[in-house]
C-alpha cells in the first residue's frame, strides 16, 4: 500500500478591501457611552482611551503594511482531526537545529510570537500553529474540545513535518498545552518550557504552609483577583458577550484592551492592534472562548514529570516547592522583565531564556 500524502498548503494573508473599509466604517459609527464616574481605568476602559485608540485603527494603523509583515513567515494549512490547522513553519538556517512548538495564549494569537521568532531561528526550528477556534484555524466543531485534544493535534503535527525530537513551549494557554504535549508525545519532546505559573498555590495549599510561605500566598493572593473575571464571564455566557465581539469593533477593542490592562501588559500599539485585526477579521472572538466554557472551574498549570521543565518567570520559593511536586524543574529563573505576553513586550529576553533552558535538556 502506497504511504498516505498528507497535503501541507501554503497560505497567504490577504484580507479584502471590502473588509477593511467596513472596519474603518463600522468605527466611524461608534456609539461612545459616557464616561462613568470614578478615577482612571475604575470602571473599565476609559473612554477617552478607547476613543484615542480606535481612531488610530480607523486613520493611523496601516494593516497592508501588518499583513506584508506577517506574510513574510511561511505560512500553511493542514487538516488535523478533521479541523483545517493554520500554523507558521520557519526553518533555521542549521540543519541539525532543535525544532521548537510555540502554543499562543488567549486572547493573543500567532501574533504575539512575531517579533520573538527572528530571535530564535538562530537556534531552533520554529513551529507556531493557531489554536483551533482562533485566528485561521477552524474552530472546534463540537463541545467538549479540549486543551488535550489540541496537544494531540500538535504531536500530530509535528510528526507530520519530519521532527521526531522537539521542544514545546508557551504561555497563558499554552502553559497548559505545552506540558501536554510532553504527556501525549514523551517519547519526542525533548522539554517544556512555559512563561509562568507553576506551582502557583491554591487554598488546598495553605494547610501545609509555614507562617513565611502563608504571608507569600495572601500577597500573591491580593495580585490575583483583580480585574475582570474572563474565566467566569466565558462559562457563563461567551454567546450572548460573542454578538457585541463580533457587531462592534468598538466592543472588541475595549475587551481587549481591558484584558490586556489586567495582565499587567505593555505592549506596543500596532502589535496590539495587529493582534485585535487578526480576531475582528477571521471573527473568532466567540469562537476562541472555548478553553473557559468547557471547564468547571479556572486552575492553574500543574505540569508533568515526562521530561524537564523550565520557567520563564519562578517566583518564590514557594512557587518552586509547589511545582516540584507534578514537575522535574530543571530551569527557575527569577527578575526576568516583562509582563503576562513576554513574548510581546520583551522578546530579546524571552528568547536568550528560551533558548537557555533548552541548551540543558537538548544536548
Amino acid at each position: 500500500m502506497a504511504p498516505t500524502v498528507v497535503r501541507m498548503t501554503p497560505f497567504r494573508i490577504d484580507i479584502p478591501d471590502a473588509d477593511l473599509d467596513d472596519l474603518r466604517e463600522r468605527l466611524a459609527r461608534t456609539r461612545w457611552p459616557a464616561q462613568l464616574p470614578g478615577e482612571g481605568w475604575s470602571r473599565g476602559v476609559p473612554v477617552a482611551h478607547l476613543r484615542e485608540l480606535a481612531a488610530h485603527w480607523r486613520d493611523g494603523f496601516d494593516w497592508r503594511a501588518q499583513e506584508a509583515q506577517l506574510n513574510a513567515f511561511p505560512q500553511f494549512t493542514t487538516k488535523i482531526d478533521g479541523l483545517d490547522v493554520h500554523f507558521l513553519h520557519v526553518r533555521s538556517p542549521r540543519p541539525d537545529a532543535l525544532p521548537l512548538l510555540l502554543t499562543h495564549g488567549w486572547p493573543a494569537s500567532f501574533v504575539e510570537f512575531v517579533r520573538l521568532i527572528p530571535l530564535l531561528t538562530g537556534t531552533f526550528h520554529v513551529v507556531v500553529p493557531s489554536v483551533p477556534g482562533f485566528g485561521f484555524s477552524a474552530p472546534p466543531r463540537a463541545a467538549g474540545f479540549s486543551v488535550d485534544a489540541v496537544a494531540r493535534m500538535w504531536a500530530t503535527l509535528m510528526a507530520r513535518l519530519g521532527y521526531d525530537r522537539y521542544g514545546t513551549q508557551g504561555g497563558d494557554l499554552g502553559a497548559y498545552v505545552a506540558p501536554q504535549v510532553a504527556i501525549v508525545d514523551a517519547e519526542h519532546v525533548v522539554g517544556v518550557h512555559i512563561d509562568g505559573g507553576l506551582g502557583f498555590p491554591t487554598e488546598d495549599d495553605v494547610a501545609a504552609m509555614s507562617e513565611a510561605e502563608r504571608d507569600e500566598y495572601q500577597q500573591v493572593m491580593s495580585w490575583a483577583g483583580h480585574g475582570v473575571d474572563h474565566h467566569a464571564l466565558l462559562r457563563a455566557a461567551p454567546q450572548t458577550f460573542a454578538y457585541g465581539w463580533q457587531d462592534s469593533p468598538a466592543a472588541a477593542l475595549a475587551w481587549l484592551a481591558q484584558k490586556f490592562r489586567d495582565f499587567g501588559d505593555e505592549v506596543e500599539r500596532d502589535l496590539f492592534l495587529t493582534n485585535a485585526s487578526v480576531y475582528w477579521f477571521t471573527g473568532t472572538f466567540g469562537t476562541s472562548s472555548w478553553p473557559m466554557y468547557d471547564t468547571a472551574r479556572s486552575t492553574w498549570p500543574t505540569g508533568q514529570k515526562a521530561v524537564p521543565s523550565g520557567v520563564y518567570a519562578g517566583g518564590p520559593a514557594l512557587f518552586r516547592r509547589l511545582a516540584e511536586r507534578d514537575n522535574t524543574i530543571v530551569h527557575w529563573p527569577e527578575g526576568n522583565p516583562g509582563g503576562h505576553f513576554v513574548a510581546m513586550e520583551e522578546p530579546a529576553a524571552h528568547a536568550a531564556d528560551i533558548a537557555a533552558f533548552f541548551d540543558k535538556v537538548a544536548r
